[in-house]
């Protein structure tokens, strides 16, 4: 089946690729052609906004329930289900087996986060590329807003992942830390956010286009890679990367 990959999404991801240059479509776009990929936790159309920045990608899409999907079911090459007393199973069911694993905003919602990240650190073969973006610790004080602000605005939150064990877990695991950001705060993307806010705080919502958690400092995101050479023909990604850097 020939997929769709409408103008106006591919304008929309160049824009945040450069917006938010250590984001999750970032990432995508640095991998190698032809990656396989596991997206655990691919609600909000991942598997649609994957597929259409990077048609060649092998996806593997992996969830507890369809959410926020929409048509997007039909862009992944697979798509699993497993509940969540048996979400780091299925993970672990691909171990070794993958190029890049990434994991936006699932942490926090995992009943055995640490079992889930070491799964998801063992599907990886050797060489292969990790990423991670989850809430930060101090977003318990953040103030509350539609859209998640606060940790505690979505009532699906079980347990704020903390960065540093997190980077102890993966370096155990035999992971070097590519990058590190405890609270990424994009420079345009936080500019864009505080002259917003005003209007974020009248709302009592969050601003378009991530601004507003631009602006806090909502996430933290973590790129990783597995240490040993990297298995068949496949290039390494076609860019230099910066020292690990961990940065408030």
């Amino acid at each position: 089946m020939t997929l769709q990959r409408p103008v106006a999404t591919r304008c929309r991801h160049a824009l945040v690729n450069w917006l938010r240059p250590r984001g999750k479509l970032a990432f995508l776009a640095s991998l190698p052609p032809a990656a396989s990929v596991l997206d655990v936790g691919c609600g909000n159309n991942s598997p649609r906004d994957a597929k259409i920045l990077r048609p060649d990608l092998d996806y593997t899409g992996l969830d507890v329930e369809d959410y926020n999907q929409r048509d997007s079911l039909h862009y992944a090459d697979t798509y699993i289900l497993a509940s969540s007393a048996d979400f780091a199973d299925a993970i672990a069911a691909h171990a070794g087996r993958m190029d890049a694993v990434l994991s936006s905003h699932n942490l926090e919602h995992c009943d055995d986060p640490a079992a889930v990240l070491k799964a998801m650190a063992a599907a990886l073969r050797p060489g292969g590329h990790l990423f991670l973006a989850f809430p930060c610790e101090e977003s318990v004080r953040f103030p509350k807003r539609r859209g998640t602000l606060n940790f505690f605005d979505d009532s699906t939150h079980r347990s704020v992942p903390a960065a540093g064990a997190v980077l102890d877990s993966l370096r155990e695991c035999g992971f070097t830390v590519v990058y590190a950001c405890r609270r990424y705060r994009p420079g345009l993307l936080a500019s864009l956010g505080l002259v917003l806010e005003p209007l974020g705080w009248l709302l009592g919502r969050n601003m378009p286009a991530g601004a507003t958690w631009a602006l806090y400092g909502f996430e933290s995101v973590i790129w990783a890679r597995r240490s040993g050479a990297a298995t068949g023909t496949r290039a390494t990604p076609p860019v230099p990367v910066p020292a690990t850097r961990m940065d408030g």
